[in-house]
């Protein structure tokens, strides 16, 4: 039995299927295949049921997951450990990222990281809140970049910085002549959303205290804040943007971009890792880049 073979048999059982399996992994489909077999005749038990469609493990498979987990967590502790032992930051940080983040954040972060710590390996995957979840519960993730509040029990959260929120309102809009504009203001019917999974959604949702389906003619719903405001742009509609964001608007659209009268009209940013996560030293230098980054740009 070897890590490897335990690394696949993981992979195969998140997936659901062996050529998906064999691209996370890098490796053959073939190759991927035998090294789950050979494990299976050490044991002496089919692990996967391979007639199903997600493949699933079998009922001796989920014993032996369930153990490999663990194995795996203590392996890469002991690399971790030496690492650290040896004054290294080094390995691969698997981060996933959720949409309304990375395009405004990951460019001011990304380079000075990987230029301080040059043997760390980073994986990037931009993913909704609920996947990053799973993903970190099945040891698919080592880290995310989420907003906070969104994760269930057994992700632990650790706050960086805030991110104000801001509205972004068109011309033909009412509002368009304030400059700064009271929450309790905003026509639900005049409101554009992102369309549902995003937790960025639900908390506009909350902030402005509307339903999720408005009762408007039109529903109109993006799978991004640029798609949102070129909704906006185009109509009389008024959307709410973070703070991160403000600054890719145009110059000649700065005008639409509005502060939101409301002290607490703001997200928290911060990494979502395992309880019983790994890779603490590396973790940790991603965390303290992403606030000085953030603070020094």
């Amino acid at each position: 039995m070897t890590i490897i073979q335990l690394e696949y048999l993981l992979a195969v059982a998140n997936c659901g299927s062996f050529s998906q399996a064999s691209e996370q992994c890098f490796v053959t489909q073939p190759s991927l295949s035998m090294q789950i077999k050979n494990l299976e005749e050490e044991l002496g038990v089919v692990l996967l049921d391979r007639s199903k469609k997600p493949v699933i493990p079998t009922e001796a498979g989920e014993v032996v997951i369930r153990n490999a987990k663990e194995t795996l967590r203590a392996y890469n502790y002991i690399k971790e450990s030496v690492n650290e032992f040896k004054g290294e930051i080094a390995g691969t940080l698997r981060l996933g990222v959720i949409p309304t983040i990375s395009p405004y954040l990951l460019h001011k972060f990304i380079p000075e990281f990987l230029k301080r710590y040059p043997k760390v390996e980073v994986n990037v995957k931009e993913m909704e809140t609920a996947d990053i979840c799973k993903a970190l519960e099945k040891d698919m993730l080592d880290v995310a970049i989420i907003a906070s509040g969104t994760t269930p029990e057994g992700i632990m959260e650790f706050e960086m910085f805030s991110d104000r929120f801001f509205a972004y309102v068109s011309p033909l809009n009412p509002l368009y002549e304030r400059s700064n504009i009271r929450i309790e203001d905003i026509d639900p019917k005049q409101l554009v959303l992102l369309s549902q999974g995003h937790c960025l959604r639900d908390q506009v949702v909350e902030l402005c205290q509307t339903r999720r389906h408005s009762a408007s003619r039109h529903n109109f719903e993006g799978g991004s804040l640029e798609t949102l405001m070129h909704l906006v742009d185009c109509t009389s509609y008024i959307t709410v943007i973070p703070e991160m964001a403000t600054e890719f608007v145009p110059t000649e659209r700065r005008n639409q971009v509005k502060t939101l009268a409301k002290g607490a009209a703001s997200r928290k940013i911060a990494l979502a890792v395992r309880r019983t996560y790994v890779k603490h030293s590396i973790i940790e230098a991603l965390r303290s880049t992403i606030i000085e980054m953030v603070k020094t740009k």
